[in-house]
């Protein structure tokens, strides 16, 4: 099942990366070859013949140049390996004597043919945050468990942080990713959050603390149910599992999320064991659990609550226009990471490492029922897409981002650089990605293995 959905996944992301060059190359009157999806051994190609299409199975490559020798019509193909797809043109990569050749269009109809595919990721990205957004809500940057600092700068549980130093925040994910790209320090920090519609600047002097944890996630609703249990911390080790039920702390009752968060704002965790009694199957039990220490560093005072909230109208559009450009920041500042050595390479997932993430996704959501599969392979895919579009802009030769980079050139030169040379550019940047697709496979295997 993993596997069926990962392809059905890849085969969307890549049929509408690829429909961007085709639209946009039959809009320009260049000639599309082939329409692919997959890459290596054709398996099923839609051919066109004077009684119209028809199916062929396994075409070679001299069956291929020979139904394509008049290019009267694209050829639509499914190749062996899920992984990839093409949108082949008439002049792509040589020079062809055809006013349909792709070399032979002005150099901003190109640049618009080549830019389409990773632009269309976005779209598709968009729509998919609007689907999330409009069925599940936004998640602003809420507020919770306020402490002495954040207090004394004036801050409440409730209040909605808009801006930090300068930047404007729209979801608590924006939120966590600045402070986690730019890590606090003793320098103050300039805060603009609302409380009941109206705006309010604050100023918060961090503090040093320390963070310990019982490692697991609430429920998405309001009940005292543990959604995750986190590996390698206390509650893992002392056998909870997902979907008990908490109705005790230390003795005190507990029946919602906002009771245990009420109750942890109150008694911070320390590395003092706290007991923790739970249903499972109607059954009782206590554990005696030690918090983690999980961190220690500087602090603004405060938590952010995480949970959505539903919006409509224009609310719909801004938040999921938030949700996309959220990823594409977060893709760029992750490469930023990659070259600076703040994520090493051996964290890089590739298609085996994705297929493993959505088994766990699929798996994790099952037991809520279709609407929550759907939601967060959908919020995953938006993942992708966006990833899928960032990557393809990258300057690398043979991607979407190297051929811009030629193109450009181009604009600047006034005349097209050497194809033979762009080419021969092309080849040995497919080549590297090769290679690197194969240490990115043998990482997945090494860590789910």
């Amino acid at each position: 099942m993993n596997i069926i959905i990962a392809i059905l996944i890849f085969s969307v992301l890549i049929i509408i990366h690829e429909l961007g060059h085709f639209l946009l190359a039959k809009s320009n009157g260049i000639f599309v070859t082939e329409f692919s999806i997959g890459m290596g051994p054709r398996i099923l190609s839609m051919v066109k013949t004077v009684k119209g299409y028809r199916l062929r199975g396994f075409m070679s490559t001299g069956d291929f140049t020979a139904a394509n020798r008049e290019l009267e019509a694209t050829i639509y193909s499914i190749k062996l390996l899920p992984i990839g797809g093409s949108c082949m043109m008439l002049g792509e990569d040589e020079t062809v004597e055809d006013e349909r050749a792709f070399n032979k269009k002005g150099v901003w109809g190109r640049i618009s043919v080549v830019l389409a595919g990773p632009i269309f990721n976005f779209v598709l990205a968009f729509v998919l945050a609007l689907i999330i957004v409009g069925m599940r809500g936004y998640d602003p940057a809420k507020i919770a468990n306020v402490t002495t600092v954040a207090k004394e700068a004036g801050l409440q549980d409730g209040d909605v942080i808009t801006r930090i130093d300068g930047k404007n925040i729209n979801l608590a994910r924006e939120l966590n990713m600045f402070l986690y790209m730019n890590p606090l320090s003793e320098a103050s920090v300039d805060l603009t959050y609302e409380r009941n519609g109206e705006k309010h600047n604050a100023t918060i002097n961090p503090e040093y603390v320390k963070n310990y944890m019982l490692g697991f996630y609430y429920d998405d609703g309001n009940k005292a149910v543990v959604k995750e249990v986190m590996d390698d911390y206390p509650m893992k080790n002392a056998g909870f599992q997902n979907g008990d039920i908490i109705t005790e702390i230390n003795g005190v009752k507990v029946a919602t999320k906002d009771d245990i968060i009420n109750y942890f704002k109150e008694k911070p965790l320390s590395d003092k064991p706290v007991v923790i009694t739970y249903q499972r199957n109607g059954a009782e039990n206590s554990a005696n659990v030690t918090p983690k220490l999980s961190g220690q560093g500087y602090s603004i005072g405060f938590a952010l609550d995480g949970s959505r909230v539903k919006t409509s109208g224009f609310g719909v559009v801004k938040y999921s226009l938030a949700e996309v450009k959220y990823v594409i920041v977060m893709t760029v500042d992750s490469l930023k990471m990659l070259f600076t050595g703040k994520v090493k390479a051996n964290d890089l997932a590739g298609p085996v490492g994705i297929v493993d993430m959505i088994g766990s996704i699929y798996k994790d959501s099952a037991p809520s029922g279709f609407v929550t599969v759907f939601l967060s392979l959908a919020s995953f895919s938006v993942l992708l897409s966006a990833n899928l579009g960032v990557m393809n802009l990258l300057p690398i030769p043979a991607l979407d981002g190297g051929r811009l980079v030629f193109l450009l050139i181009e604009v600047f030169r006034g005349k097209p650089v050497d194809q033979t040379k762009e080419g021969m550019v092309h080849m040995i940047g497919f080549i590297a990605l090769m290679i690197l697709m194969v240490f990115v496979m043998f990482n997945d295997f090494s860590r789910i293995f």
